[in-house]
C-alpha cells in the first residue's frame, strides 16, 4: 500500500529515467540520412542539412507545449487553429497602419495563444473535462472564429519584423530558429531539473491523486501547463508567420500529427509522467528529415499523414506490449 506523504511526488519522479526510444529515434535519423544522402546527394550538404534544422525548428518549439500537456497525462488538440489564430491574430497587428500598434503585435500574438490554454486549462482542470474532447472543441471554434474574422479570405497583414528575423535570418552562419530552439531545449531542461513545478507536472502526470492527496494544487498545475503549452504554440505560430511573412487559412493544420509524433515516438508516454523533451527533440529532427525525404520521393500529402499515423499507434502498441510484459 502507498502511504500518501508530502514526499511521494518526489518519488514519483523517481521513476522519471530516458527513455530506450531516444536511442532508437537517434539511430533513425543517421538511417534517414544515409538514405536521403543516397537518393538525393545534395541532402548532405551543410546548406541543406542547415535548412532541415531551420524547418525542425518550427516543430521543436511547438512540440515543446505538447510534451508539457502529455507528460502531464492530457492532450491538446487545439494546437492546429491554434497556429492559424496566432498567426492571423499578429499579422493583422503588425499590419495596422498606427506604429504604436503595429509594434505590440507579437506580444499581444503571445497574450492570444496564452488565452487559448487558459480556456483550455480551465475546461480540463476545473471542469472535469475530458482533455481531447474539450481542447478539439477550442479546435472547432477557433477556425470558425478565424473564418469569421477573415471573411474566408486570404488575411491582411504583415509579418513582424523580428518574427522575420528568427525565422529567416541567420548568425554566424546558423538559422535564428535553431539558436531560438536550442534556448527553449535549456529552458525545459531546467524546468524539469531545477523547478518544483517541473516535478510537479512528472508527479501529477504518474498519479494524479495521488498528488493530489499529498497536497499539490493539481488544478493549478494543470491550469499552468495547458496556458504554458499556449504560449509555445503562439510562438511557433509566430515564426511560421515570419517564414511565410503572412498568414494564411489553415496554416496549422500540417502540424497536428507531427507534432504529437514527435512527443511520442522520442520516449513520452501518451498516459503521461514518461519522457522527456530530449525526446521530442530527436523526435521532430526524425519526423523534418522523414517528410524531407518523402517530398524528395514526392509522395503526396496523404500518404504522409498514412506514414504519421501508422508511427503513432506503432508507438501506442508497443507501450501496450511493454505494460503486459512488466
Amino acid at each position: 500500500m502507498t502511504v500518501i506523504t508530502p514526499e511521494l511526488p518526489r518519488r514519483l519522479l523517481g521513476r522519471f529515467t530516458a527513455h530506450p526510444a531516444i536511442l532508437v529515434v537517434t539511430a533513425g535519423c543517421i538511417l534517414l540520412l544515409a538514405i536521403g544522402g543516397i537518393i538525393f546527394p545534395a541532402f548532405l550538404s551543410p546548406g541543406y542539412l542547415l535548412q532541415q534544422l531551420q524547418i525542425a525548428s518550427f516543430l521543436g518549439v511547438i512540440a515543446a507545449g505538447a510534451t508539457l500537456v502529455i507528460l502531464l497525462g492530457h492532450i491538446d488538440l487545439s494546437v492546429p487553429a491554434g497556429i492559424t489564430a496566432v498567426a492571423v491574430l499578429t499579422t493583422t497587428v503588425a499590419g495596422s497602419s498606427t506604429p504604436s500598434v503595429a509594434a505590440v503585435a507579437i506580444p499581444i500574438g503571445l497574450l492570444g495563444g496564452a488565452l487559448i490554454g487558459l480556456i483550455n486549462g480551465i475546461g480540463v482542470a476545473f471542469f472535469r473535462l475530458p482533455s481531447m474532447v474539450w481542447t478539439l472543441a477550442m479546435n472547432s471554434m477557433l477556425v470558425g472564429a478565424v473564418v469569421f474574422f477573415t471573411g474566408g479570405f486570404k488575411p491582411r497583414g504583415v509579418a513582424p519584423p523580428l518574427s522575420i528575423s528568427l525565422a529567416l535570418d541567420r548568425t554566424l552562419g546558423i538559422p535564428n530558429a535553431f539558436l531560438f530552439w536550442i534556448a527553449v531545449m535549456i529552458i525545459i531542461g531546467l524546468l524539469f531539473k531545477r523547478t518544483v513545478y517541473g516535478r510537479y507536472i512528472l508527479a501529477t502526470g504518474s498519479s494524479e491523486k495521488a498528488v493530489y492527496l499529498s497536497g499539490i494544487r493539481v488544478r493549478l498545475v494543470t491550469t499552468m501547463t495547458f496556458v504554458a503549452a499556449g504560449v509555445f504554440t503562439a510562438i511557433g505560430a509566430i515564426l511560421l508567420a515570419g517564414y511565410a511573412n503572412q498568414a494564411y487559412q489553415g496554416m496549422g493544420d500540417a502540424y497536428m500529427l507531427p507534432v504529437l509524433t514527435a512527443v511520442v515516438i522520442g520516449g513520452t508516454s501518451i498516459l503521461g509522467g514518461k519522457g522527456s523533451y530530449a525526446g521530442t527533440v530527436v523526435g521532430a529532427l526524425f519526423i523534418t528529415l522523414l517528410s524531407s525525404i518523402l517530398s524528395v520521393l514526392q509522395m503526396p500529402e496523404a500518404f504522409r499523414q498514412i506514414v504519421f499515423g501508422l508511427i503513432i499507434l506503432s508507438m501506442l502498441l508497443i507501450r501496450r506490449f511493454e505494460r503486459n510484459n512488466r
